[in-house]
């Protein structure tokens, strides 16, 4: 008959028993898949329980756990388990803000990242639109009424000679959705709350990470260098949100959105903010979640060493 003995940790006042999902969504952070994921956790617990060690610390189950990811896995996994454990002991919330052009996959990236680092809180900057579109009218602010790749079409001014009106419409929406975008941030920095906000308006230069001073903030873009493959982005959305985002929309208003996409990158490269280019899913997001913990990491580090860090030390633009 199998041991059920629950293994507890003792960590809180009153501990609370060992979760094997949970302990196994920790474990898909590495990139294993979620069948591998579980059946390492399984071990972890089985170990525990036949050893008679019914109560131990978080430190002790996570020591336990990279020493069963190791054996079943290899070192490449048990290591950046390692690292990603840390990241579950910061002391200051963790804010990941996302951009990249319409259809890079932001949204599926964002959703999967924050899976993976036990994030609940998701934002896109089209909500954050849409909420100002119920605070200020067509006439006070028509910007923030048009998607970000025609916001042109709510300019009231002049555009001058050579110069794109796409650019200038969606620096005018960006700059609007911006100021929401900050009030997001400053609330969830107060409430010591870990967020993912993703979204084209999360553009380089028009949210400065170091002006949060209580957070980690990680910025970065995504971007889709082969454009068939970002075309294809649109048809598969179409499919998967049953013709609410349609893709002929998006295919008539492509070079526009490709326009966009390399403004934004051109931003990245002015402002020193990582590029990520998107490929694969698993792949991608194994990028993103090495390139968030490099950058806290080192941040901790410089820190303890009392060393400003890059964003410390940059400054707002």
């Amino acid at each position: 008959m199998p041991n059920t003995t629950p293994v507890i940790i003792k960590d809180q006042k009153h501990g609370l028993p060992m979760s094997k999902g949970l302990l196994a969504q920790s474990f898909t952070a590495t990139g294993l898949s979620p069948a591998r994921a579980y059946a390492v956790a399984q071990q972890v617990q089985d170990d525990l329980r036949a050893t008679g060690r019914l109560e131990v610390t978080m430190a002790e189950l996570h020591d336990h756990a990279e020493k069963a990811l190791m054996e079943a896995a290899g070192a490449e996994i048990a290591t950046r388990y390692h690292r990603l454990s840390e990241m579950s002991r910061l002391e200051r919330p963790l804010i990941l803000l996302i951009g990249g052009t319409t259809g890079v996959g932001k949204s599926t990236i964002a959703t999967e990242v924050a899976h993976r680092l036990g994030i609940t809180r998701i934002v896109s900057t089209d909500s954050i639109r849409e909420v100002m579109r119920g605070i200020f009218s067509r006439e006070l602010m028509p910007a923030i009424y048009e998607s970000s790749f025609d916001a042109w079409r709510g300019l009231r001014v002049p555009v001058p000679r050579g110069v794109s009106p796409v650019i200038v419409g969606f620096r005018e929406q960006a700059a609007v959705v911006a100021t929401g975008i900050k009030s997001l941030v400053d609330r969830a920095v107060v409430e010591g709350v870990s967020m993912v906000l993703e979204g084209i308006h999360v553009a380089p230069g028009y949210i400065e990470p170091s002006q949060f001073k209580n957070a980690h903030v990680v910025q970065l873009l995504i971007v889709v260098d082969d454009e068939e493959a970002h075309r294809s982005h649109f048809y598969i959305r179409e499919v998967q949100t049953d013709g609410m985002r349609p893709f002929e929309r998006y295919r008539a208003n492509f070079d526009n959105i490709r326009l966009l996409g390399n403004y934004v990158e051109d931003l990245a490269a002015e402002h020193g903010t990582p590029v990520v280019h998107s490929h694969q899913l698993d792949r991608t997001v194994a990028e993103v979640l090495e390139l968030i913990v490099d950058t806290v990491i080192s941040e901790d580090e410089e820190t303890a060493e009392g060393v400003p860090s890059p964003s410390e030390g940059k400054g707002a633009q």
